[in-house]
């Protein structure tokens, strides 16, 4: 069993988990704190909702009505975590047939294969994952320190630092599982074959083959008629 493909594999599952839960999240942008202090009320979008709450504690999300009065980045940003979930959930199921310690997956040519595959679904995973977290902040940034820019203002929410966590791990498990290919190709897995228990016979015969080796180091006795005289 190869460390370094459970360790792969553990920030790749773990960097999957952190994807789906950043695209589902809606707080991809909060309200600034000082506005909500004034108000008393805070607004948090996302790429499916947008939500408002107030400081008695409730709250109210309603959805996108229509695709085509939402922000061209809003549905590019939707395109790439649609992508980089995707990507993820096939480049875990690469990855666990693809495992050393698994039964399934074929031999270990196809089993370093597979691993390779794996890594490299998980580094566009979190390639798309970062690219679309980096182009939603680019925009809350721009917004918020343009002087012309009057309408509410947002800041970084949760969810971004959580897809950026996710696609970091996505990509470090990547690379790991790339890698893990020459530590396949150095620790074969080992056949042993059964050669059957020995009979009785077969070591008798061994051991009396080899009575010829010994020979007698004492002095030989030679005996002729003349010694009984």
């Amino acid at each position: 069993m190869s460390r370094a493909q459970i360790s792969a594999l553990v920030c790749g599952v773990g960097g999957f988990g952190a994807l789906v839960a950043a695209t589902t999240s809606n707080e991809w942008k909060v309200t600034t704190r000082a506005s909500s202090v004034i108000t008393a009320t805070w607004v948090y979008q996302g790429l499916w909702m947008n939500c408002a709450g107030n400081a008695l504690g409730s709250f109210h999300c309603r959805p996108h009505f229509t695709i085509f009065r939402v922000e061209g980045y809003i549905q590019a940003c939707r395109g790439l975590m649609i992508a980089a979930v995707s990507l993820g959930f096939f480049g875990s199921i690469f990855a666990l047939f693809g495992m050393k310690c698994t039964k399934v997956g074929g031999s270990d040519k196809a089993k370093a294969k597979l691993a390779c595959l794996a890594g490299i679904v998980f580094i566009l995973s979190g390639l798309c994952s970062m690219t679309g977290c980096s182009l939603y902040a680019n925009k809350i940034t721009t917004e918020f320190f343009d002087p012309l820019f009057v309408e509410q203002k947002y800041e970084l929410g949760a969810a971004l630092f959580i897809g950026w966590a996710g696609a970091s791990l996505c990509i470090i498990g990547g690379v790991i599982f790339c890698f893990s290919i020459s530590d396949n190709n150095k620790t074969p897995r080992m056949g042993y074959t059964y050669n059957g228990p020995t009979s009785v016979t077969s070591s008798r015969t061994k051991y009396h083959g080899g009575e010829g080796d010994f020979k007698t180091t004492g002095p030989s006795k030679q005996f002729d008629k003349n010694a009984y005289v």
